[in-house]
């Protein structure tokens, strides 16, 4: 396909908000995390357990809250388990629950909404077989219509069968997002039945003159008859303000005896649905973009349905205008400004709380990769939960969107039911997640090295790229490949956009044996280090963060892979950027040593969100303020006096000077996307670097000698949550000496205590070797540092947090849940 403008698209929850005008009681979106009870491991009689009238308050029953990963309570095993799960067994898994369905929903359309359960679900309501659902990143609906007991208890069963893996790293248990209870209207806007796209003229010029906005509305009608209504469109700008109506009528038909497949997650088309297709002008658009360029301005799509002029249904669409293109000589450009991909692949686990991550976490962690210069997201290798896509939206993130499976094949089975023009998983991804804005690209896989340089995979691969283009035009199609690019049959050779994994020495070849396609790195530099560790170290799983720098993991002619991966693309204009992996450290695929370790080290920041020298590197090139960093982080090298320590420093400044208790070891011009270094006979003290511009001082670093551990310090970044029984906050715990320096090679455990409502959910360390329950309301510091997080209760407080370590000054901090 030619490079072409890439047009918007907008966020893509179908949250049923009501219009400002319309009744509140219009569409049900309730979540239902509270109260569900769990079994670990199957029941003794599985058939019994399905039953409405089954006892689950006996014996190995026990009452949890979703999001839910009960992987995490699953003992590390060496000997039995995976590695790749970081050898924490499978297990499968009974969820029940009880709820109420109101009378007054008789006469509606009844479904619940599943974000996602990893993984081979199977869901009976009252009895009554629903359906299953294999795939383990999928969103799906059940319809309830008919099995719901109006006015009554109903009785929600759900088997989970996670022993057949989908991927290679730790991939949990459970339900694991979100479960949502949904009615609406018998005629209403269909599931992710809204699609928004835009077109700004000459916005690849950087024009923003107006905006051409077109709405397409999938409308379902479940009644028996055909049904008239009128549909109300507007469309609100990010202050609020009305900017533009649109309305029109419309007559769909009836729904047909058999409504629909048991599971709405498929291609297939609703024959009771009808899709209206609206246009209008935004003058002077507010436009989307990344946090480094602006505001990443979002509006709003207010869809209301009327019959006989009484609302019927309403729902609320985010979206975000900008215009995309990808240039085979120029790169990427946004809002027809030249834009470097500077991003992160990251898989979606962290301590405490496993694969069920609060939606509260998904900005903290947009943030964290933010703050090093990160303008990017890989979502490696599976579609995210809607809340993470809604916080790149929303701080300005860019996203390249991954669907799990090549074709159409799990791990252990292929669908029966699907062929090479049905894709069910991907069409999923693609109708929740197309109008999101952060999203610029659609990636069909990682690394299929089975298909991809074959002409059945590139057949395969046309097939899957055709199938996207029904549902969005607006974003091209790739693929992660590890190899096959110049390939006679290759995904290459029908990729709208080529990405690489690795192979830094072939982006030349690969760019001569493909010119007119635009080429990126979707993953390299995957170097592996831990925070605060200078030398490998086999028995406790550590590997050395000097292996930035050693030409150990060599992407190509022996050059050190982490420093070789954003030189090479930054020295090529017609590179659109590059994904390096990975963001953070996660739990499986625990390379290179395996066991102790349980935890893959190649990330920017450790699993607790702890800087790694690595961080600091990517920071110098991918920021424009002023900075310095010297690598160790540590200035305690007792036993090595007088020995040399290998320093170094990282900087975008022009010059680094290093000063060993204030002595000049001299000054250093610092080499483009590069580093300085320096042999220092170890004395204790201070160690300081200096870094100059135009001959002026604009940044410093210090490593100091410091004294045994004396105090903790707990230092969160915010003192607010929300009493919604769902917001979380990660809070550091670090351990200091006297005169309050940080003791680098601190470990001693802590153990913390909440006071005044809420729950501790956990703790962390970024130790990928440590082996303690993540559920745990103790941790040792790994090199002074640990993470606890809180978790909010339903009724606002006032918490009062505690950390307490033998022989040190406790912490405390005051929280505030409104």
């Amino acid at each position: 396909m030619k490079p072409t403008s890439l047009l918007i698209l907008a966020l893509a929850a179908l949250a049923a908000i009501p219009a400002a005008s319309a009744q509140p009681s219009l569409r049900t979106h309730s979540p239902m995390s509270e109260n569900w009870r769990f079994h670990l491991g199957e029941t003794p009689s599985p058939d019994a357990t399905i039953s409405p009238t089954y006892d689950d308050t006996g014996a190995g029953w026990a009452t949890v809250k979703l999001p839910h990963d009960y992987g995490l309570d699953l003992p590390y095993d060496h000997k039995n388990a995976p590695r790749g799960r970081g050898f924490l067994p499978p297990e499968i898994g009974w969820y029940r629950k009880h709820f109420t369905v109101p009378k007054s929903d008789e006469g509606k359309t009844l479904q619940l909404e599943f974000g996602g359960i990893y993984r081979n679900s199977k869901i009976w309501l009252n009895g009554q077989y629903l359906g299953t659902q294999p795939g383990g990143y999928v969103t799906f609906f059940l319809d309830i219509t008919k099995a719901a007991n109006y006015g009554a208890d109903n009785t929600l069963v759900v088997r989970v069968e996670p022993l057949d893996r989908e991927g290679w790293w730790y991939e949990g248990c459970g339900i694991y997002r979100q479960v949502y209870y949904n009615a609406t209207s018998p005629v209403h806007v269909a599931n992710h039945g809204t699609y928004i796209t835009s077109t700004v003229p000459d916005g690849n010029k950087g024009s923003a003159v107006q905006a051409e906005i077109t709405i397409q509305t999938t409308l379902q009608n479940d009644t028996p008859a055909p049904a008239t209504c009128e549909v109300l469109s507007e469309i609100l700008a990010p202050d609020g303000t009305l900017v533009a109506t649109l309305k029109d009528t419309i007559t769909l038909p009836p729904a047909p005896t058999a409504r629909q497949r048991p599971i709405e997650n498929r291609e297939s088309k609703i024959e009771n649905s009808t899709t209206l297709t609206q246009k209008t002008t935004i003058s002077s658009p507010q436009l989307w973009t990344i946090a480094t360029l602006g505001t990443p301005n979002l509006y709003h799509l207010r869809t209301t349905l009327t019959q006989n002029a009484r609302p019927i249904d309403t729902t609320n669409t985010t979206f975000g205008i900008r215009t995309i293109h990808f240039d085979p000589d120029r790169g990427f450009f946004l809002n027809g400004k030249r834009v470097q991909i500077q991003g992160a692949a990251c898989h979606n686990d962290m301590p405490a709380v496993g694969i069920a991550m609060p939606d509260s976490l998904q900005p903290w962690r947009v943030r964290k990769l933010q703050e090093m210069g990160c303008n990017a997201w890989r979502m490696s290798h599976n579609p995210p939960s809607e809340s993470l896509l809604d916080a790149c939206d929303r701080l300005g993130m860019l996203v390249m969107a991954e669907n799990r499976h090549f074709g159409n094949i799990y791990p252990a089975n292929a669908d029966p039911d699907t062929t090479d023009t049905d894709f069910p998983d991907l069409g999923a991804m693609l109708l929740r997640d197309r109008n999101h804005p952060s999203i610029i690209m659609w990636s069909m896989c990682n690394e299929v090295k089975k298909y991809q340089a074959t002409p059945e995979g590139e057949r395969l691969f046309k097939s899957m790229r055709d199938y996207v283009r029904r549902y969005d035009t607006t974003r091209p199609v790739t693929g992660a490949m590890n190899g096959g690019w110049m390939a006679e049959h290759s995904f290459a050779n029908v990729e709208d956009l080529i990405g690489v994994n690795y192979a830094p020495g072939r982006y030349d070849d690969i760019r001569k044996a493909h010119p007119n396609t635009p080429i990126f790195a979707s993953e390299t530099a995957h170097t592996k280090i831990t925070r605060g560790v200078y030398a490998d170290d086999r028995k406790n799983g550590w590997s050395s963060s000097y292996n930035i720098l050693n030409p150990k993991e060599t992407g190509a002619g022996g050059v050190p892979i982490a420093t070789i991966g954003w030189p090479l693309i930054a020295a090529r204009p017609w590179m659109a950027g590059s994904f390096t992996w990975v963001g953070f450290d996660y739990k499986g695929e625990p390379t290179p040593f395996g066991w102790p370790q349980v935890g893959n080290n190649t990330g920017f920041m450790d699993n607790s969100g702890f800087p790694k020298d690595k961080y600091y590197y990517q920071k110098a090139w991918w920021t424009t303020a002023p900075m310095v960093h010297l690598m160790p982080m540590t200035w305690n090298w007792p036993g090595k006096e007088n020995q040399p320590i290998r320093v170094v420093a990282f900087s975008n400044a022009q010059e680094v000077e290093l000063l060993l208790n204030a002595q000049s070891l001299g000054k250093k011009p610092m080499p483009k996307n590069g580093w300085v270094e320096w042999q220092v006979p170890y004395h204790p003290g201070t160690l300081t670097a200096r870094a100059y511009t135009d001959n002026k001082l604009v940044a410093t670093d210090t490593q100091e000698t410091t004294g045994k551990p004396a105090a903790l310090k707990l230092t969160p970044d915010r003192q607010t949550l929300r009493a919604d029984n769902q917001d979380t906050i990660v809070i550091p715990v670090s351990i200091h000496d006297t005169e309050g320096r940080l003791v680098p090679d601190a470990t001693n455990r802590v153990t913390f205590h909440l006071k005044g409502g809420g729950r501790i959910l956990g703790t962390g360390n970024g130790d990928p070797s440590d082996h303690d329950p993540d559920r745990s309301d103790n941790r040792k510091t790994f090199h002074a540092y640990a993470i606890v997080l809180i978790q909010a209760s339903k009724t606002p407080a006032t918490l009062e947090l505690t950390a307490t370590s033998p022989g040190l000054k406790p912490a405390q901090v005051t929280l505030q849940t409104k």
